[in-house]
């Protein structure tokens, strides 16, 4: 991970100056930059930071502070991205001049003549060696230090006053707040973004001053605004309107808002708390040092006087043995009082050990005691229980018996009843069949009647035709009826 994060912010946010704006010659142990005059008050050194690297720093002196008074302020100051400590001692020198105070730069490992490359993890391991130096060999107090950072250089600037409680301040020149922002507006920080100010400004304790252009084409001015918002000690901001990323310095209202700030932070208190871990760690190689050889001259002190005088030490010997004579009986009491202590202290430990004994004792009896009466209401219950449930049986099942006899006799009562009922229009029904039987006879009866009657008509009906035309009469009828008989 972290190797993904330093090569995106090599490949996207360092540009060193190629080739470097100046060279470095050494002269009698004394460094020099090229460009820069040797009588110019600037002190050029290479520090070696935590990673291995070499970097090199420029220290311009307040001219106008009295050697007798205290030294002032002093700016630690981060450049941009492409620039280098060549560039920008004019720019130093001008600062110094007109705020009146020291100020340190220093180049990024794979800046100028640093040695390493540009990472983020490098540049905060770099403003760290800068910081030391200004504590250890040039006397600064933290609390006398403003820490100034443009552009990147808001990145390791934040870094270091997040972690630094006693600063008197910080100055951020078009600062940015986090890398991936200044490509796209995110809403959120991710694990590769790098430089993640947005994150690390609420945790500042001094005083901050942000300063921003209008127009700035390369770091929006929203990222200022924001980190001025989110900043918990808040400095009047100053937003230059037509400024740039790279022509602040050439407003008036820039050098003129900056001495008003420094001028401010000057005269209020400093909050004093307790020192960081960093702070911890640059003070604590000088006072450690300085004991171990305080410690070591006493040793070696005493060692020379008991070699030289050996008769010191046969009397030192005897006083010790003198001295030791009356110790023994001292000691004899000693025990003899320390004896008795303890024996006074486990009688009262046996003591307060059998009171709370005796309380346990009375609540596990009182406990017992409620467990028994429980459970035996609990035996109760559970033998009353069955017995209330049966006789509820009971009482249910006479109901239903007295129920099904009341219904019986009921059924009983009403049989007969029902029977008559039922045979009334039985009879009715047997009236209607009869009815209608007596006058099926009496059809039949017209019927066979009909039936006889109508050959007779036709036999009438014959005989009269006969008649009529004369070839008979019933006398012949007669015989042939009698002579068919008697054949």
């Amino acid at each position: 991970m972290g190797g993904v994060t330093s090569f995106m912010a090599a490949k996207f946010a360092f540009f060193p100056p190629d080739p470097p704006s100046y060279t470095l010659t050494e002269d009698g142990g004394r460094l020099s930059m090229s460009g820069v005059p040797t009588g110019g008050g600037a002190e050029v050194r290479r520090l070696k930071t935590r990673r291995g690297n070499e970097i090199v720093t420029m220290y311009v002196r307040n001219r106008h502070a009295a050697a007798e008074e205290s030294k002032g302020l002093t700016l630690l100051y981060s450049h941009g991205n492409a620039a280098d400590l060549g560039q920008l001692y004019d720019l130093f020198r001008e600062l110094s001049s007109h705020l009146r105070v020291n100020i340190m730069g220093y180049d990024y490992s794979g800046y100028g003549q640093s040695s390493g490359k540009p990472s983020e993890l490098n540049t905060y391991a770099d403003v760290e060696a800068a910081y030391r130096c200004l504590i250890e060999i040039y006397g600064a107090r933290p609390d006398d230090i403003v820490l100034y950072g443009q552009s990147v250089g808001s990145g390791p600037t934040l870094d270091l006053a997040a972690s630094l409680p006693n600063l008197r301040g910080v100055v951020l020149h078009s600062p940015i707040l986090s890398g991936l922002r200044v490509i796209h507006p995110v809403k959120r920080t991710y694990w590769f973004d790098i430089f993640k100010n947005i994150d690390k400004i609420p945790h500042v304790s001094c005083p901050v001053l942000i300063v921003h252009g209008t127009d700035d084409d390369v770091v929006d001015c929203s990222h200022g605004k924001r980190l001025w918002e989110l900043s918990k000690v808040k400095y009047e901001p100053l937003w230059i309107k037509g400024g740039n990323h790279n022509n602040l310095e050439l407003y008036p209202d820039y050098i003129r808002h900056l001495r008003r700030f420094v001028s401010t932070i000057q005269k209020s208190p400093t909050t004093k708390t307790e020192p960081s871990e960093n702070s911890k760690l640059s003070e604590s190689p000088r006072t450690s040092s300085a004991e171990i050889l305080d410690f070591s001259r006493k040793n070696t002190e005493q060692n020379r006087t008991s070699k030289s005088n050996p008769n010191r030490k046969a009397k030192a010997r005897r006083s010790t043995e003198q001295k030791e004579k009356p110790t023994v009986s001292a000691d004899k009491k000693d025990k003899s009082r320390k004896s008795i202590g303890r024996s006074d202290k486990a009688k009262d430990g046996e003591a307060q050990l059998e009171k709370p004994r005796a309380n346990i004792d009375k609540k596990e009896k009182s406990k017992k005691n409620i467990v028994r009466s429980e459970m035996a209401k609990d035996s109760q219950d559970q033998a009353e229980k069955p017995s209330a449930s049966i006789d509820k049986k009971e009482e249910s099942k006479k109901n239903n018996i007295c129920s099904e006899k009341a219904k019986d006799s009921e059924d009983q009562a009403e049989g007969p009843r029902s029977t008559d009922r039922k045979e009334k229009p039985r009879a009715s029904i047997d009236k209607k069949e009869k009815s209608r039987k007596s006058v099926d006879r009496s059809e039949k009866a017209k019927d066979s009647k009909d039936q006889l009657e109508k050959p007779r008509k036709s036999i009438d009906r014959f005989g009269e035709m006969i008649r009529s035309v004369g070839l008979c009469n019933k006398d012949c009828l007669k015989r042939t009826t009698s002579s068919g008989m008697s054949n």
